[in-house]
């Protein structure tokens, strides 16, 4: 019997039938296994990966907010069902509009981080190892994201509308 969300078996917490969002209640769930999860990413980090502890928090606490806040919370997404396109539209999009002051020193330990924990997946082989190698080439384009944020800075008037369909969110 598990009694708590850390008693779960790596095994479930891979289980992308577990992170299907269809209402508050699998919302609350999916959270809570990603969180689990997370923990066992950050574990890979400091075991296998040999990361100091402060790398693997940054990159641990990075995949987090992309997988915990973007595509469970916001998107209401599975985070196995991900394309290098919702890595877009993340960085340069809903990160950006999210926050007070977006900024790369920010942004990019999350990119990383979200990089970092696919790439655990495919090593897990809960996803393929070509769509992880994708997915860690878009989260790499920190020319581009750069880019965004300083766009987005710069915004006057109506220019908000164009900025927002070269990386939009609605696809």
């Amino acid at each position: 019997m598990i009694e708590t969300i850390e008693d779960i078996p790596l095994s479930n917490l891979t289980d992308s039938r577990f992170y299907n969002i269809t209402n508050l209640e699998t919302e609350i769930l999916a959270d809570q296994y990603c969180q689990s999860l997370l923990k066992h990413f950050h574990h890979w980090l400091l075991q296998s990966r040999q990361y100091a502890p402060l790398k693997a928090g940054q990159l641990a606490a990075g995949a987090d907010y992309f997988l915990r806040e973007f595509l469970i919370g916001s998107r209401r997404m599975n985070i196995f069902c991900i394309t290098p396109r919702h890595i877009r539209q993340f960085g340069g999009n809903w990160y950006i509009v999210q926050n007070l002051e977006p900024n790369m020193v920010e942004l990019k330990p999350m990119l990383d981080g979200a990089a970092h924990f696919y790439h655990y997946c495919a090593e897990l082989e809960i996803m393929p190892s070509q769509l992880a190698t994708d997915i860690k080439r878009e989260a790499g384009e920190i020319d581009y994201y750069r880019q965004r944020i300083e766009d987005f800075h710069a915004l006057t008037d109506n220019g908000y509308h164009a900025w927002e369909q070269a990386c939009t969110l609605k696809r």
